[in-house]
């Protein structure tokens, strides 16, 4: 039975520390942390792919007590992933030099989060997207209190959503679509009016199991 205090943000780090990476890019290739988990039929399709490089800001602030996880909505008008809830992020460019420069560096330019305000703690294995990513979730302490500017070119909201309710297993459930007459399978999170899907909901998964525990499975979607 989890306690309140065991999602408060300095708890959550101590159980995702011992996943930290020192050079996350170096980590070979889990079929485990991909959208393969819940696609095995997927696999040659992404094995054979030249993934490319990214990054994403788990950003977690403390709220009256709760630990909150920073997200955004992307703005409709996007080619790639449009209107879908993201973390702080995006490609790790060569002048970055390292996914936490990469985080930091989109956050700031996503949503004005000054890079003074966050204190990066760990880096965890990346994860791997059938949209041809591998991402590096970025684990951060952020400073309470601050006002978002989301660019309005990428970012049409910026939210926060409790640690507690990212990290129940029960909340996880499992969806469909077809795609190009393929049915594809991916985690589903849905938070009030948000819809936590995706790349996003599968990094989420990926971070729970390595903090909480392998014991519980995500259920079936309506």
């Amino acid at each position: 039975m989890m306690r309140r205090d065991d999602f408060r943000a300095e708890a959550f780090v101590e159980r995702v520390r011992p996943h930290f990476v020192a050079d996350p890019l170096a980590v070979p290739f889990d079929a485990g942390g991909s959208d393969l988990t819940l696609n095995p039929s997927f696999a040659a399709q992404m094995l054979g792919r030249r993934l490319k490089d990214a990054a994403v800001l788990i950003g977690l602030v403390e709220v009256a007590g709760e630990t909150r996880v920073i997200l955004t909505q992307r703005t409709e008008h996007l080619a790639a992933h449009a209107g879908q809830v993201a973390f702080p992020g995006g490609k790790i460019d060569a002048d970055d030099g390292s996914a936490i420069v990469t985080a930091l560096r989109e956050a700031e330019e996503e949503i004005g989060l000054d890079r003074a305000n966050v204190e990066p703690v760990g880096c965890l294995p990346p994860y791997a997207s059938g949209s041809g990513y591998r991402i590096v979730p970025v684990i951060a302490h952020v400073r309470p209190g601050l006002d978002y500017a989301p660019n309005p070119h990428e970012v049409a909201d910026v939210f926060e959503v409790p640690l507690s309710f990212l990290m129940t297993g029960s909340n996880h459930r499992v969806g469909s679509r077809v795609w190009n007459g393929r049915t594809g399978y991916f985690y589903e999170m849905p938070y009030g009016e948000r819809y936590i899907w995706g790349v996003t909901a599968g990094i989420i998964r990926q971070i729970w199991e390595r903090a909480y525990g392998r014991g519980e499975e995500a259920i079936a979607g309506p």
